[in-house]
């Protein structure tokens, strides 16, 4: 028995897709799951074989990593009985923080019954939920059209991080090029640029991590579709509008992670001007030093020398000798100053 709030079900005609109380026993069929175990159940009860099973219980269902921390790769794989195990990372991005959190999407699909599973914050299963029910287009007919929304939907939430990290990449592109980024006391915001492009280059590799098996499997789901049309009879037959908009959805996936290498190289091209920025900082703020250490030099060089209290010294015995000295150091630090000036290190 499972909880209701576990397992939803949707049945699809030709009025579109609706919600029902429990699978029929006829007609394409849709089942969304918040339970790992609950798919297992679903997939024994409903009568998948014993070598989908055992690919179903070789796959993680709870996270995005595997137990060693890597990243799932998009896995497709299919039974000889023609049953199609999907597993993808999904993604979304949170705006306030500039953090992209990753999940994980499990679907099953059979001739006529498609059973999924996401962990996570993507909401990739809701969105496509709205969009069947709500009776938005989507390509193919029956469970592949349930499949054409999740991976449109998929990809969909996938440009949406882009934009996401698109938009903080602009805005991080002012704080790290203006001229007082380059000095924390003078910084706006107190936030150091560094920090801030190493957090978004940090985002952006999560998204391509989540993105990457995504693209790599759907390729695996144009040969498999093209391999169901090349079946004799007897066997499921493909559709050929099944490959064009799995074409489509690779090409659109594609985009997005050119996009996202558009602003890995932006925020390289930041750093390295912010970089060359601190670098001509440096050395405007040396040549301030080494100019403020001349100038003390010729004081304190004149003062060495008439310390030495030799008893034979020019002016020793003269009246105005001692402010003399005094003139002709302040003289002295005052040419120096000038001349700094004008050559632009003061």
């Amino acid at each position: 028995m499972t909880d209701d709030n576990a397992l939803r079900v949707y049945s699809g005609d030709g009025d579109g897709w609706h919600q029902v109380d429990a699978v029929p026993a006829t007609g394409a069929v849709w089942a969304v799951v918040d339970d790992g175990e609950v798919l297992r159940d679903l997939a024994r009860t409903h009568g998948l074989s014993a070598q989908a099973l055992r690919m179903l219980e070789e796959h993680p269902l709870s996270a995005a990593h595997d137990e060693s921390g890597r990243h799932l790769r998009g896995r497709v794989n299919r039974s000889n009985d023609g049953e199609i195990l999907l597993t993808v990372p999904t993604a979304s991005y949170v705006e306030e923080t500039r953090d992209v959190r990753t999940g994980v999407l499990t679907c099953v699909v059979t001739e006529r019954l498609i059973l999924t599973y996401e962990r996570g914050d993507g909401e990739v299963l809701t969105h496509a939920v709205a969009k069947l029910c709500g009776g938005l287009p989507v390509p193919d007919s029956g469970v592949r059209q349930v499949l054409a929304a999740i991976l449109l939907t998929l990809v969909s939430r996938a440009s949406d991080v882009e934009a996401g990290l698109g938009d903080a990449v602009a805005g991080l592109e002012q704080l790290v090029v203006e001229p007082q980024a380059t000095s924390r006391a003078r910084r706006p915001t107190g936030q150091d640029p560094l920090t801030a492009v190493y957090g978004l280059k940090r985002e952006i590799a999560e998204a391509r991590r989540a993105l990457g098996p995504m693209t790599s499997a759907l390729p695996e789901l144009e040969a498999e579709s093209r391999d169901a049309l090349r079946e004799g009879p007897g066997h499921r037959r493909g559709d050929p509008a099944t490959d064009v908009w799995l074409r489509r959805v690779r090409e659109w996936a594609d985009r997005v992670d050119a996009h996202l290498d558009a602003h890995d190289e932006l925020l390289d091209a930041m750093l390295s001007v912010h970089l060359s920025n601190v670098s001509v900082q440096q050395n405007e703020d040396m040549r301030k030093i080494s100019a403020w250490a001349a100038m003390i030099t010729v004081p304190t060089l004149i003062a060495g020398i008439y310390g030495m209290n030799f008893r034979h010294m020019p002016e020793l015995d003269w009246r105005f000798g001692y402010p003399l000295v005094l003139v002709v150091m302040a003289g002295a630090c005052a040419l120096l100053f000038r001349a700094f000036r004008r050559s632009g290190w003061l």
